[in-house]
């Protein structure tokens, strides 16, 4: 290693130190101990452009261990990203760009939202898939529009969660070639050596996965780490993990290796050993020498060349596949061609209906039929949640250019992956499918996908005791109340056909959110299409009105908008005016103006009934103070649907018993 290299490297190390050291809070151990093997890869290998962080065919950087956010902060400010030395010095203070842990949309040159371990893992994975359908789909002989690499550097915390085991099982098994894990392997942990909880061999597990698996004996050795990832793009049928013995903290000399160097500050004494440890000025903070700097900038000019060759071959391929280059960068741009929802059904009214999952199928492969880049998977549930796209093909097992991955029962991974194909760009709404109750599994992924604002669509199924015989491990109940819950996402629970079809239109057309979609096990009538589309759209519409003024209003979402609507008229043949608003979602319905919201639940009736088949949480906004009918303080049962809800008491007669009370 040259003395420029290595003070390249220490520039990362105390860019670090000071900033966790000026913030009084963040995590050292990390970035002191991983700087060597971040130097090579930025400097050697990564495919990137500061000054343009979007250019499309970049490779991706994951910083899965998140807590080490100072690594990736120090390295975009030296290679010329917009992150200013001032940034770095405002680290985890309020309005910066540089928080405690990446955000995605914040900070330039951040790929994804990480922290919570194992979902950077997860979310590389969705990014080499995204990657490689990408290519397969619209690179032609002399045309490689689409060839770049994803790498992630991960830790011991992200490889004990579940998670990452998850994602790494599924990307050997797809056999994803162009994906990196650099792994610090440094044997310590926020609380204690790993020893105390981690002793596996890390290596022979993800042989077993089916990924190459390359050793680095000392994390300060640049030459073997560039050997070793060079080693690793050149095995193109595998995903390679590269383990990298650091030590955590390196220089410290009374907390390298231990795990007081994690997730601390080193203190100002340390601070000062360790910098004359390592032979670095004592002052000032944040010192960057000049031709450490210039060394570093180098990526500036480097990354416009590579572009520049990029946007070259762009232009041939433009010129010789015009269409393929449109539809790809309309894809790019994220947006929807102008016929994109030609093929989608209405459906005439029917007593006997159909369950919304059916419908969602039919509506999913009519989008699928218009939009090329629209691709998902389901949890070894597809025949359940009907969420296939006929004749497109398993991705991997068929080729890279097919749209229906096979997660298998991989709920959490299925959610992250899918988070970090969105993040990638290129692919327009990819979708995950299960049934509701497992929402569980995917919701720290669903939370991040919120965070992040990227455009997934989450769609669940058996969304209530109707699924039925299964019981009450299988029936959600307090789900809608979480799902809703999450900040920034757009929950939708359509009551019929109708509503289902204008449900995925709605979705498909939102921006800078996610959405869950919601769909039902059991047949539900399908009512008119009138308005259903824009009463969708804006949450929450008037379903079915009364003559003159009403006295009552019903308020319902999913197949329980049914038992609303045969309520109104129990409580028409006594001669009570009652309303029937369809609530599919309360986030869009919070986003229309006040007039719209008074229009359609008026402030002056206050006798209010809403019946869902699950807990309350959530309707009070509406109810103030009315009456709820669902499913009370409990679980579900396992009986055929009909019997559920007629002992929860979930019908029409008691929710015209409910209205009716209120007016006495």
């Amino acid at each position: 290693m040259s003395s420029l290299e290595e003070r390249a490297i220490n520039t990362v190390r105390f860019l670090a130190i000071d900033a966790v050291q000026k913030a009084n809070s963040g995590h050292p151990g990390l970035p002191m101990g991983a700087a060597p093997m971040a130097y090579v890869l930025w400097t050697k290998f990564l495919k990137h452009n500061p000054t343009n962080p979007h250019w499309f065919d970049r490779d991706r950087f994951v910083l899965s261990a998140g807590h080490g956010s100072m690594l990736l902060y120090a390295l975009l400010h030296l290679a010329g990203y917009e992150v200013s030395l001032d940034d770095l010095k405002n680290f985890r203070q309020w309005g910066s760009i540089t928080p405690g842990h990446p955000e995605y949309g914040l900070t330039p040159g951040v790929e994804t939202t990480t922290g919570p371990l194992g979902q950077g893992t997860a979310n590389a994975v969705g990014m080499a898939i995204a990657e490689a359908f990408l290519a397969a789909t619209y690179n032609r002989d002399g045309h490689k529009i689409i060839d770049h690499y994803t790498y992630a550097l991960v830790s011991d915390g992200d490889l004990m969660e579940g998670l990452s085991a998850e994602a790494s099982s599924l990307a050997g098994h797809l056999k994803l070639g162009k994906l990196v894990f650099l792994y610090d392997d440094n044997l310590v942990s926020l609380a204690a050596k790993t020893s105390v909880t981690f002793t596996e061999d890390v290596g022979k597990r993800y042989e077993a996965y089916g990924w190459h698996v390359l050793r680095v004996p000392d994390g300060n050795d640049t030459a073997a780490i560039e050997k070793a990832i060079q080693s690793a793009r050149e095995v193109t049928d595998r995903p390679s993990l590269v383990m990298i013995r650091t030590v955590l903290g390196f220089g410290s000399p009374n907390k390298a290796g231990t795990h007081e160097a994690h997730g601390s500050p080193l203190g100002a004494e340390e601070v000062k050993l360790t910098k004359q440890n390592l032979g670095w000025p004592l002052e000032p903070d944040f010192y960057i020498a000049e031709d450490v700097l210039a060394h570093w900038r180098q990526a500036i000019e480097k990354g416009k060349s590579l572009e520049s060759e990029w946007q070259a071959r762009w232009a041939a391929y433009e010129k010789a596949h015009p269409e393929l280059a449109a539809e790809l960068q309309r894809a790019i741009r994220g947006e929807l061609p102008t016929d994109w929802d030609a093929t989608i059904p209405v459906f005439e009214p029917d007593e006997k209906g159909d369950a919304t999952r059916n419908v969602s199928g039919k509506v999913l492969n009519a989008i699928a039929r218009k939009v090329p880049t629209f691709m998902g998977g389901d949890a070894d549930l597809a025949p359940s949640t009907k969420s296939q796209i006929s004749s497109a093909g398993f991705f991997g097992n068929e080729g890279f250019d097919k749209r229906n991955i096979a997660y298998g029962v991989r709920e959490h991974a299925m959610g992250a992956i899918t988070n970090g194909m969105a993040a990638h760009g290129g692919l327009i709404k990819p979708y995950t499918a299960t049934f509701l109750t497992f929402s569980d599994y995917m919701r720290p992924a669903m939370r991040l996908a919120a965070l992040m604002e990227i455009p997934v669509v989450f769609v669940f199924t058996h969304d209530s005791v109707g699924l039925g015989e299964d019981g009450p491990t299988h029936q959600p109940v307090e789900h809608f109340a979480a799902l809703r819950a999450i900040p920034h996402m757009v929950v939708i629970r359509p009551a019929d056909a109708n509503e289902t079809a204008a449900a995925w239109k709605t979705a498909m057309k939102i921006k800078g959110q996610p959405v869950t979609l919601i769909f039902s096990r059991q047949n539900t009538p399908t009512f008119s299409p009138e308005g259903v589309d824009e009463g969708v759209a804006r949450g929450a519409y008037i379903r079915s009105d009364c003559e003159g003024e009403p006295q009552v209003l019903l308020m319902g979402t999913g197949t329980e908008l049914a038992i609303a609507l045969k309520a109104q008229q129990l409580l028409k043949q006594e001669g009570i005016r009652a309303r029937v608003v369809s609530m599919p979602s309360f986030e869009l319905f919070e986003q229309q103006d006040a007039a719209y919201k008074e229009k359609v639940l008026p402030s002056s009736v206050t006798v209010r009934v809403a019946v869902e088949a699950a807990v309350k949480q959530g309707w009070e906004t509406y109810l103030n103070g009315g009456r709820f009918v669902g499913v009370g303080s409990r679980f579900g049962a396992s009986a055929p649907y009909e019997q559920i809800y007629k002992n929860l008491g979930i019908t029409p007669e008691t929710v015209a018993q409910a209205a009716r009370e209120q007016m006495s």
